[in-house]
C-alpha cells in the first residue's frame, strides 16, 4: 500500500510560529521548548542565584534588609539546582540560531555551576565579564569583603558559531579605547527601580538598564530577537525596545508580569533607525591607498610620519612609501620602521593639516563616503 504523502501545508502547519514583543506567563523550560528552533539571536539569562540565606540580614540599625528570600530561588541541594540549570541552558540552546550567543548573569553563589554546564552541553565560552556595582550593599555583619561584583558568562552556541560582536560599537562607547571584560555599573536605583503598590521595590535583583544596554548594543543587530526566560520586571525588554530589537520574555510571577508590561507598553522606539548602528569597519569597502593619491588628496612627494614624527616616509606616485631604508606599501613599511610583526597604515601614519598631525585615515573616509554617493 502507497504510503499518503504529507503536503507542505501540513508540515509548515506543525511548524510553531515566533511571536516576538510577548511576555509569555510560565515555566521557561516548557515556554522555550515550544518556540520554533534556531529563532532566537541573543538569550540573556538572570536565573535564580540559589542564595542559601541562612536567617534574616539587619543593619546596624536593627532593620531588616529586603534580601532575595522568594520561593523561586530557594532549591533543596545543589544537584537540584544543577538538574535545573540543564535544563533551561539545554533548551535556550535548541532555540538560539547557529550564529546566536548567550548571557548569563551571577553571583559566587551560582555562576560556577552555571559555567560548568554551559561547558558540559556544548556551549563556547567567550568571555566572562566583571559587573563592578559602583554603589554595592555593605557587608553589614563585617564578616566577608563587601561582596561588590556579579559575573557574567558570554558564550557562543557552539565553536563553530559565527557569533555577532560590534567591536566598533563597544569602542565608541569607551571613548575610543577597546572595552575591557570589567564594566563599572550602578545597581538599579532610584526612578528606574519599579515600585510595588506599597512603594517597596517590585522585584529584589532587577537589572540596571545600563547593563543590558551595553549587551544588548554589543552582541546583536537591529532587529535581532532577544530572549529573556526569567524576565522579572522587563528590563530586558525595555532596552531591547528602545534599541530596534524584538524581545520575548517568559515570566512566571503574575506580579512582575503585570510591571513589565506597564513599563513597556510607556517605552517609545527611537525613529530614526540609522542611529542604532554602528557599521563594522571590517564591512566597509576595502580602499588601496593608491586610490588616495590618484583622486589628488595626497601628491607624489607628500612626506608622511607617524604621530609623534620620529619616522617618516614619502609617497610614491604608484601609492606605496619609501623611507631611508624600506619601501613598500604604507603597512608594510609602517611595519618594518617599527621592527613590528605588523601595523596598520592608515592609522599610523599622518599628515600635518593645519598644524596638527592627522592620521590619514580621514582621507580613505573621504573616498568611501565619495563610493557612497555615487551609489545613491
Amino acid at each position: 500500500m502507497a504510503k499518503a504523502k504529507t503536503s507542505s501545508k501540513s508540515k509548515a502547519a506543525d511548524t510553531p510560529t515566533l511571536k516576538t514583543n510577548v511576555i509569555y506567563g510560565g515555566d521557561c523550560i516548557e515556554v522555550m521548548n515550544s518556540l520554533p528552533e534556531g529563532s532566537v539571536d541573543l538569550v540573556f539569562a538572570d536565573p535564580p542565584y540559589n542564595l542559601q540565606l541562612g536567617g534574616d540580614l539587619a543593619r546596624p540599625d536593627n532593620s531588616k534588609v529586603d534580601g532575595v528570600d522568594d520561593a523561586w530561588d530557594r532549591f533543596d541541594d545543589f544537584a537540584a539546582y544543577d538538574k535545573f540549570s540543564k535544563a533551561w541552558l539545554t533548551a535556550a540552546r535548541r532555540v538560539l540560531k547557529d550564529s546566536g550567543s548567550l548571557w548569563v548573569i551571577g553571583s559566587y553563589h551560582n555562576i560556577f555551576r552555571v559555567g560548568a554546564t554551559l561547558q558540559d552541553i556544548g556551549y563556547w565560552m567567550l568571555n566572562d565579564v566583571i559587573w563592578r556595582k559602583t554603589n554595592p550593599m555593605p557587608n553589614f555583619r563585617g564578616t566577608r569583603f563587601t561582596n561588590a561584583h556579579e559575573t557574567l558568562i558570554w558564550c557562543a552556541k557552539s565553536k563553530e558559531s559565527r557569533y555577532t560582536f560590534n567591536y566598533d560599537a563597544m569602542k565608541n562607547l569607551n571613548e575610543g579605547l577597546q572595552m575591557r571584560s570589567d564594566w563599572s555599573l550602578p545597581l538599579c536605583t532610584g526612578a528606574e527601580r519599579l515600585k510595588g503598590d506599597e512603594g517597596t521595590k517590585l522585584h529584589p535583583t532587577q537589572k540596571p538598564e545600563s547593563l543590558l544596554y551595553r549587551i544588548i548594543l554589543a552582541a546583536t543587530k537591529q532587529g535581532d530577537v532577544v530572549l529573556d526566560p526569567f524576565f522579572g520586571t522587563g528590563t530586558t525588554g525595555a532596552v531591547a525596545k528602545q534599541m530596534g530589537r524584538t524581545y520575548i520574555g517568559i515570566e512566571r510571577d503574575e506580579t512582575y508580569i503585570k510591571g513589565a508590561r506597564k513599563r513597556l507598553k510607556g517605552l517609545k522606539e527611537i525613529e530614526d533607525k540609522a542611529l542604532l548602528d554602528t557599521p563594522s569597519k571590517r564591512s566597509q569597502p576595502r580602499i588601496p591607498f593608491g586610490s588616495v593619491v590618484e583622486r589628488g588628496l595626497l601628491r607624489p612627494g607628500t612626506v608622511l610620519t607617524d604621530v609623534s614624527g620620529r619616522y617618516p616616509a614619502r609617497v610614491k606616485a604608484d601609492g606605496t612609501l619609501i623611507s631611508d631604508e624600506h619601501k613598500g606599501s604604507i603597512h608594510q613599511v609602517g611595519a618594518a620602521v617599527q621592527g613590528a610583526p605588523a601595523c596598520n597604515g592608515w592609522t599610523f601614519w599622518h599628515i600635518d593639516m593645519k598644524g596638527s598631525r592627522v592620521a590619514i585615515d580621514v582621507l580613505r573616509q573621504k573616498v568611501r563616503a565619495e563610493l557612497g554617493e555615487a551609489l545613491q
